[in-house]
């Protein structure tokens, strides 16, 4: 507990202690009042403080005017240790509630932990410690074990292990060496790394996170949206019932003034709707909680929601499903030679940072004279053209070929074919081939058994390939060659086929799959080394780059869904019930206190429970 719980912990135990003296005490009258007034004073002063700024503020219906309003009644009609006691019991769910909250705020600020203070920059041999805000893209920053990355980079000389927890929910380190990835927000373990930084500051993952973290909460579920909505009105009417209450039965009926008052205080503690305002938002901000500890970030309650309704899942396949780390495994040429081939469709993909532009470099080996290179134009799903040497190189997919007029061949080889084209002639073809990520295969069967009706799989990719990734995976259906309007359009389609209330996520990690995230009821993205546009347009953000994490995801957003409704029915159930018998009297003020506080504790510790991840 933090110094404030504290300091409400111990009001609660020396106000206990004077209640339990009070009630030994043989005193009598005003004394006996006294007596009860300080156990109440000491635990009870800040609710009346509340409860008299907010109506002076205009806020007049709140839990604590109720709280004033039932236990000063309580007094008035001299039920002093139920007076205090309902305070007492009231302080007791405050502070669980309390509790419950920092618990969730911690497991989601865990996450704040990873922003850098300092970033240690090497200036002509020397190393300054500077704010990672100063660094620019290209410098040289030095890392030492056990400091946290500041900045998004590419180690260029040392070797390492990096501790992703905090990012990922991962315990297992991830090996580096020169020329791989790293990202702000691990921690060194080992060896010393100089990494040349690849994004500023503000594009960072750190960055990222920290900005997906703080307007998380802002972005309210349904549920979260009624209970607000449902305790600005029905607050007002239950002070109203409570008055009438009071009033109407002994002017009309007859009865003792001080028998149906006595009611109408028992029926403003049980009609209070803490247990409702506190654990419904509490259970979203759980589930978000405990989503951030499993690597899984979500950008608000709304979208837990959605997820818990998640039918068809629709992935894309390159950084998704596969490694996105591909790799020339063939070459094809036609008219000319394997070596000519190669360097032209290098040249021509020098500028861009495409996998496979990247995979066609290494494999070319050597150093690219950019100069060579002019009038450079990448197509979105089609490839690129650019002047090489004076000639017009084109290299991309079958519909690029088709799109210039090129007539083309297919290769026998399954991969991903590149076409060249050279001043409208063909030139042949590279294969390009990518791996499966490792826990592809468990991410559709899990799945599967979480309840999803079909899988779904989006390439630009050729049919051939698609279909062989999809056979491998159990994927249910796959459409390929792709453009980022057909993707669309697929969504658009497999949308009609979701059932009722059921919902359709999208999975993709690259600039091209931005529509479709925002187009889908659920956009999930690839946080790790997803792309900026890809990881704005998501809901919902995996930060290990794990397909597997989805069902997780799921299974997350339907337990905190499920502790949510049983909330609401128990917390409207138990106080429905306790009314009527209170209007009846056949409630007591201690069946008052367990209908509003009892109630309270029991839902907010349900509530807890979505901060529980297996």
């Amino acid at each position: 507990m933090d110094r404030r719980q504290k300091k409400t912990l111990l009001r609660i135990l020396i106000s206990g202690a004077l209640l339990l003296a009070a009630v030994l005490l043989p005193a009598a009258g005003w004394v006996r009042l006294a007596c009860f007034l300080l156990p109440y004073a000491v635990i009870g002063w800040d609710v009346l403080w509340k409860a008299v700024r907010n109506i002076i503020r205009g806020q007049v219906f709140d839990e604590n005017f109720l709280m004033s309003l039932a236990t000063l009644c309580a007094f008035f009609i001299g039920e002093y240790p139920e007076a205090v006691f309902v305070m007492l019991f009231y302080q007791v769910g405050e502070l669980f509630q309390s509790v419950a909250v920092g618990r969730s705020r911690r497991s989601i600020a865990a996450l704040m932990d990873i922003r850098p203070d300092t970033a240690n920059l090497e200036v002509n041999g020397q190393v300054e410690e500077v704010d990672p805000e100063e660094v620019q893209v290209g410098q040289v920053i030095l890392i030492r074990p056990g400091e946290r990355v500041p900045l998004d980079g590419v180690v260029v000389e040392g070797a390492s292990a990096l501790n992703t927890a905090a990012l990922t929910g991962e315990s297992l380190p991830r090996e580096v060496l020169p020329g791989s990835d790293v990202i702000s927000g691990c921690v060194n373990l080992n060896g010393v790394l100089r990494v040349q930084v690849t994004r500023p500051f503000e594009e960072s993952t750190v960055s990222r996170i920290l900005e997906l973290v703080e307007n998380a909460a802002g972005r309210k579920a349904k549920a979260e949206q009624f209970i607000t909505k449902f305790a600005r009105w029905y607050t007002p009417a239950v002070v109203i019932a409570a008055v009438a209450l009071a009033i109407l039965p002994p002017l009309f009926f007859g009865g003792l003034w001080s028998d149906w008052l006595g009611r109408a205080c028992s029926f403003l503690v049980i009609s209070c709707p803490c247990a409702l305002v506190i654990s419904v938002p509490l259970a979203f901000f759980g589930g978000i909680g405990g989503a951030s500890r499993a690597g899984i970030l979500v950008k608000g309650g709304n979208f837990l929601e959605t997820l818990a309704r998640t039918e068809i899942v629709v992935f894309d396949k390159t950084g998704t499903l596969t490694r996105g780390v591909f790799n020339v495994t063939a070459i094809h040429p036609d008219q000319i030679s394997e070596g000519e081939l190669l360097e032209l469709a290098a040249l021509t993909e020098c500028w861009s940072e495409h996998p496979i532009s990247r995979s066609i470099r290494e494999a070319y080996g050597k150093d690219i004279d950019a100069s060579r290179v002019s009038d450079v134009e990448e197509r979105p799903g089609l490839g690129i053209q650019a002047r090489v040497d004076g000639r017009t190189v084109c290299a991309g997919n079958n519909a690029f070929m088709d799109s210039i007029g090129v007539s083309w061949h297919p290769c026998h080889r399954v991969g991903t074919t590149v076409h060249v084209a050279v001043d409208g002639v063909y030139a042949g073809h590279l294969v390009i081939s990518d791996d499966v990520k490792p826990d592809a295969a468990q991410a559709i069967s899990a799945l599967r058994a979480a309840g999803v009706s079909k899988t779904v799989m989006l390439t630009g990719d050729a049919q051939a390939v698609g279909e062989a990734v999809a056979k491998n995976l159990g994927i249910d259906e796959v459409h390929a060659q792709l453009l980022p309007a057909g993707k669309v359009e697929q969504v658009e389609a497999l949308l009609k086929e979701t059932h009722g209330g059921g919902a359709l996520a999208f999975v993709g990690d690259g600039i091209n799959d931005a529509p479709v995230l925002s187009r889908a009821d659920i956009g999930i993205a690839m946080g790790a080394m997803g792309s900026d546009a890809a990881i704005e347009a998501a809901d919902i953000v995996l930060m290990d780059d794990q397909p597997s994490k989805i069902a997780v995801a799921i299974r997350i957003a339907r337990k905190t869904l499920s502790i949510v409704h049983q909330n609401i029915v128990f917390a409207l159930a138990v106080k429905l019930i306790v009314l009527v018998l209170g209007g009846m009297g056949y409630a007591s003020m201690w069946w008052a206190v367990f209908a509003d506080v009892g109630v309270s504790v029991i839902a907010i510790l349900n509530a807890m429970r979505a901060l529980n991840v297996r």
